[in-house]
């Protein structure tokens, strides 16, 4: 594996992506060729990893990949890369509830064999961080920290201070960085607004953090932390090496939902579908028709509740897709694809697919899933366990009985058709590579 190195935090808010994104951009400008990472399934942080670093933003996350895939899939995003930034998830120690850390910050450094640098959010405390710094230290002796980086610093005074508690614990200071305004970010009720929503803010706040990272923290000595992470083989995850039929000849046209309705999927999404043989054609459903020759439909996540009304005024796609589908058109949909095939979503129509209406509400719904294939459909088999993500404000009401995509703890989820799969659940295709093979095959078999 190259030089590695991990940034992390006592908890959420401390700094963390600030702090990583600023050292991709930081590092990238001082000659340096970054490969970006994020733990957990966390989809808006890679869009400015990608931003920072000029190359695609990728996911670590055991409990959706599995641990044998974490350091594989880092050696992937990482090919061609100098070193590697991985910005952490929540409190470094923080993983699954109930799980005694499984898929923290701390397991993926533990697998990756990663040096971790601890972000600290000082602004509340002076001496006191010394004591966070050596209980971080002291928690699990197999997580090397390397460095403290002082986020929020007030003053040459309170930077003294705080500098003075840090010292004994034996641990360097990589940096320390003041309060900025320039580093906020527009978010909305699901964390940041994705970069690709809003291009030249997220190039200032990524301009910004690099600019603060590079007046204020040591970037040689974090190249050298990350040069100092041990050797550790891995070989690299790769599509094609899961793809063990792929039909030769023509490549069926899977249409991939894209722009800022449809922006959350991981980068692998789509390279498993190009190694089962598609030619992926990415769309704006906000503004474009479905793209000529579709023979299967992939649609994401993301935010369509905030683009009801635009998504509706769309009233040619709506119609198309949902001709399409009725002609037997393969599909699968996952959180913001589940809503657009809804009969409507706050009153707006969507696309009728499917016997239910979609509302934002103001509940959270958020957590690993654990998920058994409720209905055969072309993509899985009754019975499938599978391993997947919810995230999301809404909700859907059921018009017609409906057969459901998953049982899930609570009860059943999403709704299925023979060849159509609707959920609420993100999956990581690389823990289920024969769905995007069987997604493939079933466009395959519709151009045909």
């Amino acid at each position: 594996m190259i030089p590695r190195v991990v940034v992390a935090a006592p908890s959420s808010g401390a700094g963390k992506t600030t702090v990583a994104v600023g050292l991709m951009a930081a590092l990238r400008r001082a000659g340096q060729v970054v490969a970006g990472f994020k733990v957990g399934p966390d989809y808006i942080d890679p869009g400015f990893h990608a931003v920072a670093t000029g190359r695609p933003g990728r996911n670590l996350d055991p409990m959706l990949s599995g641990e044998e895939l974490v350091g594989p899939l880092f050696a992937h995003g990482s090919a061609g890369a100098d070193l590697a930034v991985v910005e952490g998830v929540m409190g470094l120690y923080d993983g699954a509830l109930g799980t005694e850390g499984f898929s923290s910050t701390a397991h993926v450094a533990k697998l990756l064999k990663a040096p971790v640098v601890l972000v600290v959010d000082a602004s509340a405390a002076g001496r006191s961080v010394g004591a966070v710094v050596q209980g971080f230290v002291a928690f699990d002796t197999e997580i090397r920290i390397v460095g403290v980086i002082l986020n929020k610093v007030g003053s040459d005074r309170h930077e003294a201070e705080v500098r003075a508690g840090v010292a004994p614990t034996g641990v360097p200071v990589l940096g320390v960085l003041r309060r900025d305004t320039r580093l906020t970010v527009p978010s909305r009720h699901l964390g940041l607004i994705p970069a690709n929503e809003q291009h030249t803010q997220a190039e200032q706040a990524v301009d910004a953090a690099a600019e603060l990272v590079r007046q204020g923290v040591d970037l040689q000595a974090v190249i050298t932390a990350a040069h100092s992470a041990p050797p550790h083989e891995a070989t690299p995850w790769t599509p094609e090496s899961l793809q063990s039929s792929a039909d030769v000849g023509a490549r069926p046209v899977v249409a991939v939902a894209a722009g800022p309705v449809f922006s959350f999927h991981y980068t692998e999404t789509t390279e498993l579908l190009t190694a089962a043989g598609a030619d992926v054609v990415t769309f704006d459903p906000l503004v474009d028709p479905l793209p000529e020759a579709t023979a299967a439909l992939y649609l994401g996540g993301g935010f369509p509740e905030l683009h009801a009304e635009a998504l509706s005024a769309n009233v040619e796609l709506r119609k198309q897709v949902a001709a399409a589908i009725a002609d037997g058109l393969p599909v699968i949909a996952e959180c913001a694809g589940l809503l657009y095939l809804c009969r409507e979503l706050d009153g707006h129509p969507m696309t009728g697919v499917l016997p239910a209406t979609a509302r934002m509400t103001s509940r959270l719904t958020l957590g690993y899933r654990t998920a058994i294939a409720a209905t055969s459909t072309a993509f899985f088999d009754e019975g499938r366990r599978v391993r997947g993500h919810e995230f999301h404000r809404t909700t859907i009401d059921l018009e017609a009985d409906v057969q459901p995509a998953w049982h899930l703890p609570g009860g059943v989820e999403g709704i299925t058709l023979p060849h159509v799969h609707a959920s609420y659940l993100h999956l990581h295709w690389t823990a289920t590579p024969d769905v995007p093979a069987r997604l493939v095959a079933a466009a395959r078999e519709r151009a045909r």
